[in-house]
């Protein structure tokens, strides 16, 4: 009887530890990280984007001509997007450090933790390059079938998908152009200009508080402001035709005569 109720007692452990597994749905969103700021117009999966939404493996995150976004994966690691972009997130694995970006167009600033986990990869794909890092800040622009790859810090490496060149690898001040032909040489690193280098930075920079909110915020206090001084005129007007035989408001220094209020 005893050596029964081990092994009910050992299959009933077993069936308890299985539940939280069988009650989770095979295709539950898995978490990638949060968006930290916005300037409107940016979208998640075509729905307007807010600032603490969280992000899920495969999310679509868009902007328009006037938006910009920054979204922070669950490793650290930091993605500003610039103006008229589109970025999907297909993976990020904060333990394994597996991560996986697409960027089909636009303008994407990547500061990357180190990887130090065996296998780790952070990887950002577009439709003709392939650029990996092992823990950097680097810039990726996409548009008319070439792509700009800017090294800020660290190091990153950068592979065209057509034909069979050889990753290229660029250190800190250097960029690539990748096209749809490779010059007849192959592609090299070249010094990035100080001009190109900063408006890299400049497009895909994303404050805290976008110019559109600062403008809101403005323009409704401007509008409390007029309502609160109309309605003390009209407060004013009221008493005084009610009570007509008020004396008149003192005016230091243009007292009128025979005024017991004059100070």
């Amino acid at each position: 009887m005893t050596s029964l109720k081990r092994i009910l007692a050992v299959v009933l452990c077993l069936v308890v530890s299985a539940l939280p597994m069988l009650g989770a749905p095979p295709d539950a969103p898995q978490h990638a990280g949060q968006i930290n700021a916005l300037i409107p117009a940016a979208t998640r999966n075509a729905q307007p984007a807010k600032a603490k939404d969280d992000l899920q493996w495969n999310d679509l995150l868009q902007t328009a001509h006037t938006g910009r976004l920054r979204a922070g994966l669950a490793d650290g690691s930091i993605l500003s997007v610039g103006s008229d972009s589109q970025l999907r997130v297909v993976q990020h694995d904060a333990a394994s450090q597996q991560t996986s970006l697409e960027m089909n167009y636009g303008k994407l600033r990547s500061r990357v933790v180190k990887i130090t986990q065996p296998g780790g990869k952070y990887e950002v794909k577009t439709p003709n390059a392939v650029i990996g890092v092992v823990g950097t800040d680097f810039y990726v622009g996409y548009q008319g079938n070439r792509t700009t790859v800017i090294c800020y810090s660290g190091v990153v490496k950068v592979t065209a998908l057509a034909g069979a060149a050889a990753a290229i690898t660029l250190n800190a001040g250097q960029m690539v152009e990748i096209t749809s032909e490779a010059p007849p040489s192959g592609y090299q690193p070249q010094t990035t200009p100080q001009g190109v280098q900063e408006a890299s930075m400049q497009d895909t920079d994303v404050p805290d508080v976008g110019p559109v909110v600062a403008q809101g915020h403005l323009l409704r206090n401007l509008i409390i402001g007029l309502g609160v001084a109309a309605t003390g005129w009209a407060i004013g007007i009221t008493q005084l035709k009610t009570n007509p035989s008020a004396p008149p408001p003192v005016t230091k220094g243009k007292c009128p005569p025979i005024s017991p209020n004059c100070g």
